[in-house]
């Protein structure tokens, strides 16, 4: 599958671009970085260097991901969102005498988002943190820690209200409850079924991997 470039975009020299991947008009994708098969990379979107995005990744527009962020196979990232990787941001030194370097250094953390997950509109992400797998985060959250696997977070800053299944459908809200239960639910959009204890979800005989 053809690799489509709109001819506004900035890729730079050593950038890697995936198979059947669509890079809309003024993104901007540093080196080294490498984005996989069949994604899309919205318009004036930012990737930083370093930044690994795995397979069928959808970034939509204004979309600002930094250095140290890994974005897994089959993750949406909706339109507006920032990353962040410095805790302890400063533009100079502390007597104001230069200008800090903008790469990496002891105070750059990583953020990893993993597998089927989705953010929302206008999120800000965190580092030193994971959003786990099929975990979404409601738009215009501020995440701060984190995010279990099939967890529905939202809010500043973001803390789990529920479950939500693969396909996206909800499975339990927590009701200001403790997320901390156990049970055996049944997503009633696809059949899926989950095993949750303490919180913690695993699938009930989870779909073959694609390709297997």
């Amino acid at each position: 599958m053809a690799i489509r470039i709109h001819p506004t975009a900035l890729i730079e020299d050593g950038a890697e671009i995936g198979d059947g991947t669509a890079v809309w008009d003024n993104v901007h994708i540093r080196a080294p970085s490498r984005i996989g098969r069949q994604c899309i990379i919205g318009e004036k979107t930012y990737v930083a260097y370093g930044v690994e995005i795995g397979d069928r990744v959808k970034i939509n527009a204004f979309v600002y991901v930094c250095n140290a962020v890994t974005i897994e196979t089959g993750v949406m990232i909706a339109a507006g969102t920032t990353f962040t990787n410095d805790r302890f941001p400063r533009a100079t030194t502390s007597d104001l005498s230069a200008l800090r370097d903008s790469g990496p250094d002891e105070h750059t953390y990583p953020t990893l988002v993993r597998e089927g997950a989705t953010i929302g509109a206008r999120c800000v992400i965190g580092s030193d943190l994971a959003i786990g797998r099929f975990a979404m985060i409601g738009m215009g959250a501020v995440v701060t820690r984190s995010v279990p696997d099939f967890h529905l977070a939202l809010g500043h800053p973001a803390r789990s209200i529920g479950l939500v299944c693969r396909c996206g459908e909800p499975l339990a809200r927590f009701d200001g409850g403790s997320r901390l239960f156990t049970a055996t639910l049944t997503c009633s959009a696809c059949g899926l079924g989950y095993d949750v204890r303490e919180g913690q979800v695993s699938e009930l005989a989870p779909p073959a991997p694609v390709g297997a």
